[in-house]
């Protein structure tokens, strides 16, 4: 990249930055996630690393936040509330390292106190001679509001400190100005309470905990904060006699001896294998604790150390900001393509630049249709925000039209499937999504057969993607009904196949040849089929010939099923094509079990899970209630029993529930009813 396309590009992404956090540190309103702002950060570091002569003073890397509002009076920090510098994975984490201890003697070697970060509004307490007297955020990290009244109504925070100390030296703490700051925090049980409440009382929900105590403490009328849960967590310890407070370890002591809330699980290492571990173990227990998370904080322990290392910008060169993999990030598009479902679907995808999101490299993400596509206008070469949670599909949320340069170039919806030349058509003119109507379309081919072998269909191991495009490409299977005849002899001429692999995968798909109804039915891939209404429709029918010969008014006796599905569930089985398939299937031998008994301790009664269980995965649990009589449901309605809730819940089920009056279980009362 050349200095002046450099030039141009910075100068963009200052811009949208700077509108982010205007929006969101000064105005408590947001613009994007806080993990898609890391993002642009990241990238403006990188470049300004690469062309330091383009950094000025007015850089959001040079700066802490926004201005504070003028609705409360100014105050100025007596120590300025500085920022941190991100480390996203340890090479990151190994150069900043090693750049602090080029400053260092060569025979130091620094110890590192680390914590949790907590995702919460950053605040500064003032007591003299023990007393509270001043209570300030930090605003731009020199100059932040008073905020007194309102965080004196914090169980939390003490009015005055505790004089019954644990270590008598502590006392001197008592005397004079003590400095403490921390995170004012919402709990995540605090806040699904809170939106629960005002679901019910009618009132919109809010949307994530740490913009809700951002906008709680700023509050003019102190009597409304006092209703709300927040609380005040310290990590930090300031005296004006800087020797006061030699270790950050020893900070965390004093305060938790002064009587305010410190992290318990911060601790001192002295090893970059060691934050890993830390940060290893706390990124998969962070759900289990009481306040949100994106990371760690990592500084050297020695105070004076510290102190001596000074400030880069606006941040000090002896911490950092250990990241953890966010769930969306930044990238740009480098091309938008057609895939083609099972079902015919045309789908827009966009090959994206590879990003880390989600602790995943993600190179691709769904555009859904169209439609959305328009709407959303994205282009070819645009920079936009890719959201991935967990195992979903990576999505592409947004545009960042600000940061176009006119190269973009819009999406044009091909006339034709790129896979068959079929002409791609609408089933009902108001349908938003294209088809290939050609059933023999190899991409269709393709994913009818992954469909079939998933997990939630016959569940036939080693016949993913790969392994099927393989017997395809070879000449071995046109269609599903054909793995059954695959012999072990007929995979050795393969490269993929070795004398093992090819026995496991015969013998994996000759043990399925005698399924569930339900799951059979599901793995058929109609349209608007899932796993619950081939469920219901194998309890119903019981036999797949009766459901097969079903007329739409029988098929909408089965509760969930409405028009749309019912006339999906005939067309699919009037098709000339159907028929040849479910004929091959008999003939060789493969036929679904009738349902010979439905019902159970659970019979009658439906359940939706919210949150993530400890002992079984949402499949398995899934399994339990069905094979128990019971309904899994997706969604809250009307006619759910119970909703099951685990970890890190969703606040619009909780809701819901609560409106609706629905039982709420935790997961050992929702084990006890399974077992």
């Amino acid at each position: 990249m050349k200095s002046a396309e450099a030039q141009r590009r910075i100068n963009k992404l200052r811009k949208l930055i700077n509108d982010y956090r205007y929006q969101y540190h000064v105005l408590d309103e947001s613009i994007m996630s806080e993990a898609a702002a890391d993002s642009l950060k990241h990238e403006l570091t990188q470049l300004e690393t690469e062309y330091p002569e383009l950094i000025t003073p007015d850089s959001p890397t040079q700066r802490v936040a926004g201005v504070a509002l003028s609705k409360f009076e100014p105050i100025e920090h007596s120590q300025p509330m500085l920022s941190l510098n991100d480390v996203f994975d340890r090479t990151e984490l190994e150069a900043w390292i090693a750049r602090i201890k080029k400053l260092l003697p060569p025979e130091y070697s620094p110890e590192y106190f680390i914590d949790i970060k907590m995702d919460g509004f950053a605040a500064a307490l003032v007591y003299e001679d023990g007393v509270l007297v001043r209570a300030i955020t930090r605003g731009d990290g020199r100059t932040g509001e008073d905020i007194t009244a309102n965080v004196r109504t914090l169980e939390s925070v003490p009015l005055l400190l505790r004089t019954d100390l644990k270590d008598p030296t502590h006392q001197k703490f008592l005397k004079g100005k003590t400095e403490i700051r921390g995170e004012i925090v919402m709990y995540k049980k605090d806040f699904e309470r809170l939106n629960t409440v005002r679901a019910k009382a009618g009132l919109p929900l809010f949307a994530n905990p740490r913009n809700t105590a951002a906008g709680t403490i700023r509050q003019l009328d102190p009597s409304l904060v006092a209703g709300r849960p927040l609380r005040f967590r310290a990590y930090d310890l300031l005296r004006d006699d800087t020797k006061e407070v030699p270790t950050n370890q020893f900070a965390y002591q004093v305060l938790n001896d002064l009587g305010l809330i410190v992290n318990t699980q911060s601790t001192l290492v002295s090893s970059v294998d060691e934050i890993v571990r830390f940060a290893d173990i706390w990124e998969e227990k962070r759900n289990n604790l009481p306040f949100n998370t994106d990371g760690l904080v990592v500084k050297i322990n020695d105070r004076e150390v510290f102190k001596r290392l000074g400030v880069v910008g606006k941040a000090p060169r002896g911490a950092a900001a250990y990241k953890y993999a966010a769930e969306q990030a930044t990238t740009k598009v480098k091309d938008i393509f057609i895939s083609i479902g099972r079902t015919g679907s045309a789908t827009p995808v966009a090959v994206l630049e590879p990003v880390v999101v989600a602790g995943s490299t993600v190179q691709m993400a769904t555009l859904h249709n169209e439609s959305e596509v328009m709407r959303k206008d994205i282009r070819i070469g645009d920079t936009i925000i890719v959201h991935k949670a967990g195992d979903i599909i990576p999505e592409v949320v947004e545009a960042l039209v600000k940061l176009r340069d006119g190269s973009e170039k819009p999406f044009v919806m091909p006339k034709e499937c790129p896979e068959c030349e079929t002409k791609l058509v609408k089933l009902k003119a108001e349908d938003a999504v294209w088809r290939c109507s050609n059933d023999q379309c190899p991409s269709r081919v393709q994913k009818r057969i992954q469909h079939y072998a998933s997990k939630g269909a016959l569940d036939i191991e080693g016949l993913g993607e790969k392994n099927v495009v393989a017997l395809l490409d070879s000449g071995l299977i046109k269609d599903t009904p054909d793995i059954y005849e695959i012999k072990k002899e007929d995979l050795l001429g393969l490269d993929r196949f070795a004398e093992i692999s090819a026995a496991k995968l015969v013998n994996a798909i000759q043990s399925k040849k005698t399924p569930p109804l339900a799951r059979f039915i599901y793995g058929l891939g109609i349209r608007h089929i899932g796993t619950q209404t081939a469920v219901d429709l194998a309890n119903h029918f019981r036999r797949l010939d009766t459901l097969g010969n079903a007329k739409l008014a029988e098929l909408r006796e089965v509760e969930g099923v409405g028009d749309v599905v019912a006339e999906s569930i005939v067309v699919w089985f009037e098709e000339e094509e159907s028929q040849s398939q479910l004929a091959k299937f008999r003939r060789l031998g493969v036929w679904p079990q009738d349902v010979k008994t439905v019902g159970g301790a659970l019979s009658g009664k439906k359940f939706v899970v919210t949150g993530s269980l400890e002992t079984m995965g949402r499949e398995e649990a899934a399994e339990k209630i069905r094979s128990r009589g019971g309904t899994f449901q997706s969604s809250v309605g009307k006619d759910t029993n119970y909703l099951v809730v685990a970890a890190n819940v969703g606040a619009s089920k909780l809701a819901k529930a609560a409106k609706l009056g629905i039982t709420q279980i935790d997961e050992a009362q929702f084990m006890k009813l399974v077992s």
